[in-house]
């Protein structure tokens, strides 16, 4: 098959393009926005072609579109600061596009689309939340991200994934998601100051949400339609936990937990993920697996002259130096 991925050179987009590459044709569709060479080791690969541009310039993206057997947009201005700053630009590129691209799709096309559990908003005092319940926003990412998911549902037989917050390492890095965030302070700085300690989330690994997308193009004609929760069902933890795992790897850290500060993202929820898992889908990667990753990634990342962070944990997880 021939798929299309929009922002296939980011985080997430480049770990799917690596997994789906092995057995289809793709096609990458990226502004290459932070200047990033994330897939450059993939020029030589018969079954990958990149094209620069930004989704917003339609005409062009709507000819490869049409083109594809599956598609799946990953472009978006992510995260909540970012949304806020610019709420035009976050609706054009989160939902504009996604209605573009919809509204050409064939019957025969397949389109899977990866929304967040940041549309479940604030949820603990309300028990495990599932795919049926109602969906509460609670930011501009969020809200764009929940109207593009009901535009699909509405106007095609696509599948949603709602994504645990995802960990691990990519080629296209980021450091603003939670656990990777957290694990790079703790080693480089070894100390971190955290607010609102008690707030929940559930987790994916990178590679996990590469093998659902994988897994849901062969199996698309007996869930299309559908949406599903994907994380880790025993890693439904909150901040402080989370950096209490942290400690097994990365010792003599300081820890402070204030309430001086609010968190601006108030997202707190328990997600369940047995309907993926009812699939016959299961995550193949730990908490602690890709804390052990980082640990490791971040010794190629961080600034050279800093031996202090490359020699900032034992040798116990077979790293040369």
């Amino acid at each position: 098959m021939k798929i299309l991925i929009t922002g296939g050179a980011g985080y997430l987009g480049s770990a799917i393009t690596r997994k789906l590459i092995e057995k289809h044709e793709v096609i990458v569709y990226d502004n290459l926005m932070y200047n990033q060479t994330s897939l450059v080791d993939l020029s030589h690969h018969p079954n990958f072609t990149f094209h620069y541009g930004d989704v917003r310039e339609w005409s062009k993206l709507k000819y490869i579109v049409e083109q594809c057997d599956v598609i799946i947009p990953l472009a978006a201005l992510v995260g909540f600061p970012s949304c806020e700053k610019d709420k035009e630009l976050a609706t054009s590129i989160n939902l504009t596009q996604i209605q573009n691209i919809v509204d050409v799709l064939t019957d025969d096309q397949k389109i899977l689309f990866p929304n967040t559990n940041s549309g479940y908003g604030t949820r603990t005092n309300k028990g495990e939340v599932d795919e049926t319940d109602e969906l509460t926003p609670i930011s501009h990412y969020g809200v764009t991200k929940c109207d593009a998911e009901n535009y699909i549902l509405e106007n095609s037989n696509g599948i949603i994934f709602r994504l645990a917050t995802v960990f691990g390492s990519s080629s296209r890095m980021r450091l603003d998601l939670l656990v990777n965030e957290f694990v790079y302070k703790l080693l480089t700085d070894k100390y971190i100051t955290i607010f609102e300690k008690t707030f929940v989330r559930n987790f994916i690994h990178i590679q996990d949400v590469a093998n659902v997308f994988d897994y849901m193009i062969d199996n698309y004609d007996k869930h299309k339609g559908e949406v599903f929760n994907v994380g880790l069902s025993d890693t439904n933890i909150n901040k402080q936990q989370l950096v209490e795992r942290i400690q097994k790897y990365i010792p003599n850290i300081s820890v402070t937990y204030s309430d001086y500060y609010e968190d601006p993202d108030k997202r707190d929820y328990i997600v369940s993920n047995k309907k993926i898992e009812s699939t016959g889908w299961k995550p193949e990667f730990t908490l602690d697996d890709g804390i052990k990753e980082l640990i490791q990634a971040y010794q190629m990342i961080v600034p050279q002259e800093s031996s202090h962070y490359r020699n900032a944990f034992p040798l116990s997880y077979g790293q040369s130096i």
